[in-house]
This record gives C-alpha cells, structure tokens and sequence, in this order.
C-alpha cells in the first residue's frame, strides 16, 4: 500500500513532507523497538510512554510510515484516532484477501485452540493467525494486517469484555466462520447479569457470519446449553462439536490422559474416525482440540488430516500449561497467564490426574470476578480441598486467604501455606521442592506468578 492509499482508507491526511507514493511492505507494530522494515509504526499512548515521542526512533529503525494523532516528522499519516484509524486500515486490507476469515471466542481456551487451528489448517495452506493473545481491537487488526496475498486462513482470536466488542471486531473484519467454545465465568464482574450476559456477548461472533448459502460456519459446543441456544441466532450452517458420542456431532470416544497428563482419545467426524494423541497438558484440552476439529471438517478437512494435524500440534508456551522439567527432576506446569473459577478447576483437576511425587498447587487470585469474588475463592479452596493435593500455597493479600481458610477446612491434613506476593512464595518453595515433585502455578495475571515462574524455572 502507498502513503495515499492508507490516508484514504483512513479518513488521515499525509503529514507536509510525505510523498504519496511512499510504500509499505510490511506489517504494522504499536512498538517502535519492534518495527518491521518497510512496515508501519502506529503512535498510540501509553500507559507509561506516548508512541508520538519515538516516531523518530521508529523511522530511523526502518518504519515506511508513522500513522500519528498529532503532527510527527514525514512520512506519515495524520488520523483523529490511530486505534480506529487501524481497524478501518484493516477492513481495507481484508476487503481485498481471498482468504477464510476464522473467527474464535469463548470465555477459556480461545488462544490455544486459536493455536491448533493455525497448526491444523497449515496442511491446507497458508496461515495468519494471533500472535499470543492479542485478540483486542489493538490486536485483532495487527493480525489482519500481517496477512499476505498468499494467506489461505486467517485465525483471529477475538475477547470480549463486554456487549458490543465482537460486534464491533466484526464490523472491522466480517468473519466466514466462528467458533464458540463455551460461556464461562471469565470477567464475570464485567457483566450485572452474570453468564448470560457472557453468552450475549459471544453470541455476537455467530450473529454476524454470513448466511449458509454464502459460506457462513459457525462451530458450536453442543455440551454447553448457552453455546448450544445460540443455534437459531446465526444464520451460518452449523458445525457441532462435543466430548461425547451424539448424532451429527464431531465427537470424541475412549478418551484417557497418560501419567504426563496427555490426553488421547478417537475423533469421530461424519466421514470417518481416527486416533488422537495430543502433545498438549490436561484432559480440558480435548474439547479445544474437537472445536478445532469440527472447524476443520467443516471447512473440508478429512479425519485422517485432521487426527494427524491435531497429534502433531506443538503444546502452547506463554504460561498455558507449559511443561518445565528442571534439571533436579521438579516439574513445574506454568499456567499462569490468566485464571477464572473454570480454568482453575481444569487446572487443579490436571494436576490430580497426573504421576507425581507430591503434588504442589501456587494459587494466586483471580481478578475481574467483582461481587462474585469472595464465593469464587471460598469455592476455589474447596476444590483444592479435594484434589488429592499435598501441598497448597495461596498469594495475594485480598481473596487469597478465602482459598487458604476454605482448603484448610475442606482437608485437614493439607498443608497450607498463606504468602503475600510471588517473592514470598519462591522463598517457601525453594527449600522444599525435591525431584519428582509437581507444581502447579496459576493465577491472573495480577498476581504476577510468571515471575516465580522465573525463578524456580533457571534450576
């Protein structure tokens, strides 16, 4: 794209200095230490820093163009709002794609199935999908933009913090199909009418794909009564996935989980079955693993591929149950990019499932749960309670203690062990962790826990 077509599909005017025909070829960066040569640099503020204040270090960096609120040195673009300013600049770029536009929600598990999908469909062709969890409307058009001729799929993992949000990411980029993978309890305290609520706002992905006849999918959890009643809101054709065997249903058969806590399991699509072996952490990983499935099928995959793609698939990082051996033999599972009431429990329940030594739970609270928070944690510390753990360390100053008072009472011979921070609770672990031990670390990302990650991890 040139300067001038960007300033028009922009509503922005070239900055005196710019010449029109100045080109970008690459993708765009809301970072000037990470821009790409020839791409775009957007200049938003910070909540520590302006971006307008490293315009200058972005293009000497090799930015093509600066896309600015306020004047900045040429070549640049001038918008009245850089973050909408970049959603119409990837409506722009979308319009003229021949590729699938995926779009995939739900309020656990979006960025690791959004991660199979990528995996999965590389075997039909060319993929651009999220990078980590940037699924905002920061992130949701950094992706589209990072698309290329040639991208076949694009993959975008869309979150929603209230009503209205994917409606709008849908407006930017209007999905070909959806996914919905369930309605859970994730920043419940951003809804006053609790789940359905939730599911109001992921309905807003199926409502917005275009009608059957025009290629429109929507792929459903038909487990989930409040993913299942989203059926006659989207005129899509439907795609149902689910964990056990059901008519018309992608589905999975004998499934088991190894002592490494890998499950396994047969997918059953309408055209055949296959055997599946997942590289990833956690029973809860196969429904993420047959929405991709269903999504596949759908999109004209067939079950051999399919089995093998999913078998295939590299396990996520970034602190979504990730692996880490250590050298003594301890194993960590760091899951600690985010938490709510669900994932906890499919948390607590992999790591009761798995062979260990002893079994160490670091328990950080769990944030954007508003009035519901107080019953979240006391619940939390129940289900600690009965998870066959043998130790339990809670952090935070605020609910923490609901976890550690209801965990004491729910087991008595349990050993509870109260810390305020992540440093407190390194300097109660070190001592005590032995080869063959297990540890889980989760908690929101308030909690800061990827830094006890870190510290116990370099072992």
């Amino acid at each position: 794209m040139t300067a001038a077509t960007i300033a028009a599909a922009t509503d922005g005017r070239l900055v005196p200095g710019t010449e029109p025909s100045t080109t970008v070829t690459a993708p765009a960066s809301i970072d000037s230490r990470r821009v790409h040569p020839g791409g775009i640099f957007a200049a938003l503020p910070g909540r520590r820093t302006d971006g307008h204040d490293h315009a200058h270090a972005a293009l000497a960096a090799g930015a093509a163009l600066v896309l600015a609120g306020r004047p900045v040195p040429p070549p640049a673009v001038q918008v009245a709002d850089v973050t909408r300013a970049l959603g119409h600049l990837a409506r722009h770029v979308s319009e003229r794609l021949q590729a699938t536009v995926i779009g995939i929600t739900g309020s656990n598990g979006k960025t690791t199935t959004k991660d199979l999908a990528a995996q999965v469909l590389t075997h039909r062709g060319p993929v651009t999908a999220t990078d980590r969890s940037l699924n905002n409307e920061l992130g949701f058009p950094l992706t589209v933009l990072r698309a290329t001729p040639d991208t076949r799929y694009l993959v975008l993992e869309m979150g929603a913090r209230g009503r209205g949000d994917l409606s709008h990411l849908c407006d930017l980029v209007t999905p070909h199909a959806g996914v919905v993978l369930n309605v859970g309890t994730a920043h419940l305290g951003q809804y006053p009418d609790g789940q359905a609520g939730i599911a109001q706002a992921k309905s807003e992905l199926v409502t917005g794909l275009p009608r059957a006849d025009d290629g429109g999918l929507a792929v459903l959890n038909a487990d989930d009564p409040l993913v299942a009643a989203m059926a006659p809101l989207t005129p899509a054709r439907i795609g149902w996935w689910s964990g056990r065997p059901r008519p018309d249903c992608v589905y999975a058969q004998d499934v088991h989980v190894t002592p490494q806590g890998r499950p396994c399991f047969t997918v059953h699509t309408p055209d055949g079955s296959a055997p599946v072996a997942l590289r990833l952490t956690g029973r809860h990983q196969v429904g993420n693993a047959l929405a991709v499935a269903a999504l596949a099928h759908g999109l004209g995959l067939d079950h051999d591929t399919i089995a093998r793609a999913l078998s295939a698939a590299e396990p996520p990082g970034g602190g979504r149950m990730q692996t880490i051996v250590r050298g003594d033999g301890v194993t960590l599972l760091h899951d600690a990019y985010n938490a709510n009431p669900d994932s906890m429990t499919a948390a607590l329940t992999t790591l009761s499932s798995m062979s260990a030594r002893r079994r160490i739970a670091v328990l950080g609270e769990m944030a954007d749960l508003g009035s519901h928070a107080a019953h979240a944690h006391h619940r939390l510390g129940l289900a600690a309670a009965r998870a066959g753990l043998d130790v339990l360390v809670t952090v935070g100053t605020q609910t923490a203690p609901l976890i550690a008072d209801a965990a004491g009472t729910g087991c008595r011979s349990l050993d509870v062990i109260s810390v305020p921070d992540a440093e407190a609770a390194r300097a109660v672990l070190e001592p005590i962790l032995r080869a063959h031990d297990l540890v889980l670390i989760k908690a929101s990302r308030t909690a800061r826990l990827e830094q006890l990650v870190a510290a116990l991890g370099g072992r």
